[in-house]
């Protein structure tokens, strides 16, 4: 008896052992952010990335190299000059969470987004070009990709 208790107290302290932790994660996916965002070279382009919720109608997060995103800005994107790459896809929010590198400026203007009764920044995009599909985590949260959450997260 004794032997199958201690048997069943190893099994535990194994499995328990191998378990990670969202914490562990969103730290270890923000050393190789950080790491990514100091190796990028300065320059006239913004790094965006996609944001998409069902009921809302921002694009996403926008900050400049080199800067934190927690620096960044949740932005109403002006496609007047360019179509955001899911709208000339055909394919809106199909792109949720991937990371671009935007060529474009801040116009100076906000615009009022009706679902979130708020008013952002406008982005005037001129260029796009996918950096990744599968970009280091800047939510904590592991809800923060669900197209249907209400909640409007913050990238840390």
């Amino acid at each position: 008896m004794k032997e199958i208790l201690a048997l069943a107290i190893c099994l535990v302290t194994l499995v328990l052992a191998g378990c990670e932790t969202t914490e562990d994660r969103f730290t270890q996916s923000q050393a190789v952010l950080n790491q990514t965002i100091t190796n990028e070279p300065s320059g006239n382009y913004f790094i965006g990335r996609r944001f998409y919720r069902r009921y809302y109608f921002f694009w996403g997060y926008v900050r400049e190299p080199r800067q934190p995103w927690s620096a960044a800005r949740l932005v109403m994107l002006n496609e007047q000059k360019l179509l955001a790459p899911d709208r000339q896809a055909k394919a809106i929010g199909t792109d949720n969470n991937w990371e671009y590198r935007l060529r474009g400026y801040f116009s100076g203007q906000t615009v009022y987004e009706p679902a979130s009764n708020t008013f952002y920044p406008e982005f005037v995009l001129t260029g796009v070009e996918v950096i990744s599909k599968n970009p280091p985590e800047i939510f904590r949260n592991p809800q923060a990709h669900d197209v249907d959450r209400l909640v409007i997260d913050k990238p840390e």
